[in-house]
């Protein structure tokens, strides 16, 4: 891998951050892609063992089949040796626990860094949010610019876990320099933002989703930071779509509208779907929340959080998967007025939704995914059983697994 980067002067784009990467990292390739050659895997490829696999454009083998590795390694050395077709390379880096971030700096060095956001994640191995941020921003020491989202990450991190010598850029909402503003436009959002030499951009971005548009920002920032034209950005920028199980809109049985953001689950993706929810205008509005995996101690505070987020006055049903989520956000729920059902998995949920709708409604769809899988849910409420394909995690080795797993009630 590192002998294809330096043979040919590849550029990488890295990813990383609690939230939002693999749409950060898509978002970021449409752009690019309007005047570079880019190469990225659409899957997680964000572990030290997967990222190999990015540059030689191959799927990663399973670790019981010694023979794939063999072909891979074969397939490597013959792009080694072979004219390489891109310009530009774009990953997420991923982290589980102290000292991941610090692997990835035996493998790359990327020109420019994104963070999207620090909040919590995999709290059974961090002990707290500063350790979320100490690891995550290790990733400025081993890159040559940083892109950092200015809403999600609070300042003090920044000054406490960046070098002081190292370049920095921000994106966002609020105060950045890549400062990016919405207007919502139908079923999407018209942006504007301006960038250097005088220049503005505008486009239009087909996402239900407010939150998603930091994407976008960062998607844009990048690409004026690299130096493609405004008429490309823009260009780019139109392309971009949402993505399987986020925030992806579906058509419904009775009419209805679907939100599929069942890919995962965080307290800060949570609140910002919710949001979504309230915003659309129909005659009932119901969410499927799934139990958020990985918060270990924070895991009952940060359900209750989303309970209290609940509205009676904006949400009809709520309908919960998972312990945690059925313990703490459903009971939170309740005391604030909410209609609360309680399901043990997701078939029940969908089943349990099915009967509750109503002509015309929309449903948000959310949560973590082992244990949980609440895009099982969604299929059993697809007006087109055929999207099904759609969703997330459909291909065989998931399927095998949800079979194994989710309790059918």
């Amino acid at each position: 891998m590192q002998k294809i980067i330096a043979k040919n002067n590849l550029k990488i784009v890295a990813v990383a951050g609690s939230v939002g990467k693999t749409t950060t990292k898509l978002a970021i390739t449409t752009v690019l892609a309007e005047s570079l050659r880019v190469q990225f895997q659409e899957g997680n490829y964000n572990t030290p063992i997967s990222i190999p696999f990015i540059f030689i454009g191959r799927e990663m083998p399973t670790l019981y089949n010694p023979f794939a590795w063999v072909w891979a390694w074969l397939q490597g050395q013959k792009v080694l040796h072979s004219q390489y077709p891109y310009d530009v390379a774009v990953m997420e880096l991923g982290v589980d626990a102290p000292g991941d971030m610090t692997v990835f700096k035996k493998l790359i060095h990327p020109s420019i860094s994104v963070v999207t956001a620090i909040s919590e994640e995999h709290m059974e191995f961090f002990e707290s949010v500063d350790a979320v941020a100490a690891e995550e921003l290790t990733i400025s020491q081993f890159s040559d610019s940083l892109l950092v989202n200015a809403d999600d990450i609070n300042d003090k991190y920044l000054e406490k876990y960046i070098p002081a010598d190292r370049e920095i850029h921000s994106y966002g909402f609020g105060h950045a320099e890549y400062k990016i503003s919405a207007q919502q436009d139908g079923a999407g959002y018209s942006i504007s933002m301006n960038i250097g030499d005088g220049n503005s951009i505008k486009a239009t971005v087909h996402t239900p989703a407010k939150h998603i548009i930091k994407s976008i920002a960062a998607a844009l920032a990048v690409a004026d930071i690299v130096e493609l034209k405004p008429a490309e950005i823009e260009s780019g920028i139109n392309k971009v779509k949402t993505f399987a199980g986020r925030m992806q809109l579906l058509k419904g049985i009775k009419n209805s509208t679907i939100i599929d953001d069942t890919y995962n689950s965080s307290p800060i993706a949570a609140e910002a779907a919710l949001i979504t929810l309230y915003d659309f205008k129909a005659p009932q509005h119901i969410a499927i929340l799934g139990m958020m995996n990985e918060l270990g101690d924070y895991s009952k505070a940060d359900h209750e959080r989303i309970g209290n987020l609940c509205d009676p006055a904006k949400l009809d049903l709520l309908v919960t998967i998972g312990r945690d989520a059925n313990n703490y956000l459903a009971t939170a729920a309740e005391a604030k007025g909410c209609k609360v059902i309680r399901a043990d998995g997701p078939i029940q949920a969908g089943k349990t939704v099915s009967k509750e709708l109503k002509d015309g409604a929309v449903i948000l769809a959310k949560g973590s995914q082992n244990g949980v899988f609440a895009e099982e849910a969604v299929k059993l409420l697809l007006n087109v059983p055929a999207d099904s394909a759609k969703l997330v995690r459909q291909n065989a080795f998931w399927l095998n697994k949800k079979h194994r797993l989710i309790k059918s009630t």
